[in-house]
């Protein structure tokens, strides 16, 4: 599957307005930790491999958007996938492995998600705890299952943001946050690679 996703800004009165006609599909807290060398063999490349609640998962950013903010990743949830995509032979366990061959953990944090469903879209209000600040966000999503579904679906997360009075500027993900703040050299050298912007 495809994933298709615009993060926005939360302002007080969006989330009320926003679920008023949706259906709530759960609360929960999610607990991540991103992985990756010391090179950053795949963040420069914007692959995010991350244990997520004691399960292994990588986007892979399948390229850059037209659209400001609008990511659009290729997601894999199988260890065994995982894997044959990073090429990492089997020998122990998959966080053994990891660390044998180099992976380590550079970021870290826990985010209450609420999630609805509002036409065909996911909305997922996110409040992150990164330990010593907390950040708010909106994660806007669509699921496709070709290549040619995503301009269509991009298009159409963008009217929905536009017909619900949501501003389309950039907006930060959760690990960028994370870098700007916690490891600026490993954030200058994502800019520098093209994934993130200053």
């Amino acid at each position: 599957m495809i994933e298709i996703e615009k993060k926005f800004s939360i302002k007080k009165g969006d989330f009320e307005r926003l679920t008023k006609d949706a259906e709530f599909v759960s609360e929960k807290t999610n607990d991540d930790t991103y992985y990756d060398k010391k090179d950053y063999l795949l963040t420069k490349k914007s692959v995010w491999l991350r244990l997520r609640n004691g399960k292994w998962e990588l986007k892979s950013r399948l390229h850059e958007s037209a659209d400001p903010g609008v990511d659009q990743y290729e997601e894999i949830d199988s260890e065994d996938k995982i894997r044959d995509f990073l090429k990492l032979e089997k020998k122990g366990t998959f966080a053994e492995d990891l660390k044998v061959n180099g992976y380590f953990p550079f970021c870290s944090y826990k985010t209450l998600r609420k999630k609805y469903k509002k036409d065909s879209f996911i909305l997922d209000f996110d409040l992150v705890d990164f330990g010593d600040f907390s950040y708010e966000v909106l994660e806007i999503e669509l699921m496709v299952r070709d290549k040619s579904e995503i301009a269509n679906a991009t298009k159409s997360i963008l009217n929905f943001a536009k017909n619900n009075g949501l501003e389309t500027k950039k907006v930060w993900d959760k690990a960028e946050t994370y870098l700007r703040r916690h490891s600026p050299k490993h954030f200058q050298i994502l800019v520098h690679a093209g994934v993130m912007k200053k």
